[in-house]
C-alpha cells in the first residue's frame, strides 16, 4: 500500500491513430501505417498535444510528493513523456521504461480494419463475436484479460516504493482502462461500458488515489482540460486503433 497516487496518461495522437481513422473513413480493409506497432510515432497533432500536456503535469510535478515516472516502451508513449516533461520544465526527470505497459498486441489482426477482419478472417470475427471483446485473443495476440495480467504484475512491483509515493504512467488507451479495472475491482461489463461510453482521449489524465480503507478511488478520469487551456486539438480514437470492431 506504499503508493498513494497513480496517474495514468494516454499518449498523444499517433500516426497509427490517424491512419486508422482514414482507413475507416475510406471503408478500407488495411490500415497503412508503414511501421511496426512499437515504432509508430506521434503525429504533428500528437506532438502539439504532448507539449500542452506539460501544463497539466506542472502542478503534479511541482509539489512535494515524491513522484516516479514510467512509460510504455512504444515510441509514441515515450515521445509523449519526453515532450510533456520538457514542456513542464522537468526534462531531466528520469523515466523508466517497462514493456508491461505496451499496447495490446493484436497478432494476425494487426493493421486490419474490422471490414478486413471479416473478409480475411471470418472465423476469427465469429470467435470475437462469441467470446466478446474482453476475452477474445487473436492468434498471436492478446485478450484484454491478458493485458490485465500485465497491469496486475506492474502494480505488485510498486509495493516496494516509499510510502506516500506518486507514480505517473505514460501508456495506451487499453492500459488506462485496465488500470481502472484492476484498481477499482470492476467486472468485464463495467469496464467495457466505460470504454464504449467514454473513450480514452489522447493525452488524457486519469488520477487514482488511495481511499481510507486502502483501496483506490478515481479522482479524475479522461481529463483534457490542459488541451482546452492551450487551445490544442482534442482527439478521440476509440479502442484498438489498428483493428476496431464496430459494435
Amino acid at each position: 500500500m506504499a503508493v498513494a497516487e497513480l496517474v495514468v496518461i494516454r499518449h498523444g495522437e499517433s500516426l497509427g491513430n490517424a491512419a486508422a481513422a482514414r482507413a475507416y473513413a475510406e471503408d478500407a480493409e488495411v490500415i497503412d501505417v508503414g511501421a511496426r506497432d512499437a515504432d509508430v510515432e506521434l503525429s504533428e497533432v500528437g506532438r502539439e498535444q504532448s507539449q500542452a500536456l506539460g501544463r497539466g503535469l506542472e502542478a503534479l510535478l511541482g509539489d512535494d510528493v515524491p513522484t516516479l515516472l514510467w512509460s510504455s516502451t512504444y515510441v509514441r508513449a515515450r515521445q509523449t513523456a519526453e515532450l510533456s516533461l520538457a514542456a513542464a520544465g522537468a526534462g531531466e526527470v528520469p523515466v523508466r521504461l517497462d514493456e508491461r505497459l505496451r499496447d495490446r498486441e493484436l497478432g494476425v489482426l494487426d493493421l486490419l480494419t474490422w471490414k478486413g477482419v471479416v473478409n480475411r478472417f471470418p472465423g476469427e470475427a465469429e470467435r470475437r463475436r462469441w467470446l466478446g471483446k474482453f476475452y477474445h485473443r487473436p492468434p498471436g495476440g492478446e485478450s484484454w484479460a491478458d493485458v490485465v495480467l500485465r497491469v496486475r504484475s506492474f502494480l505488485r512491483d510498486l509495493d516496494g516504493l516509499p510510502d506516500g509515493s506518486r507514480v505517473v504512467v505514460f501508456c495506451h488507451d487499453a492500459l488506462v482502462l485496465c488500470f481502472r479495472y484492476v484498481c477499482e475491482g470492476l467486472d468485464e461489463h463495467q469496464i467495457l461500458d466505460i470504454g464504449a461510453t467514454t473513450p480514452v482521449k489522447n493525452v488524457s489524465i486519469t488520477h487514482l488515489g488511495r481511499a481510507p480503507d486502502g483501496g483506490w478511488q478515481v479522482r479524475l478520469f479522461n481529463d483534457v482540460s490542459h488541451l482546452d487551456a492551450s487551445d490544442a486539438p482534442v482527439t478521440q480514437h476509440q479502442g484498438d486503433s489498428r483493428v476496431r470492431p464496430q459494435t
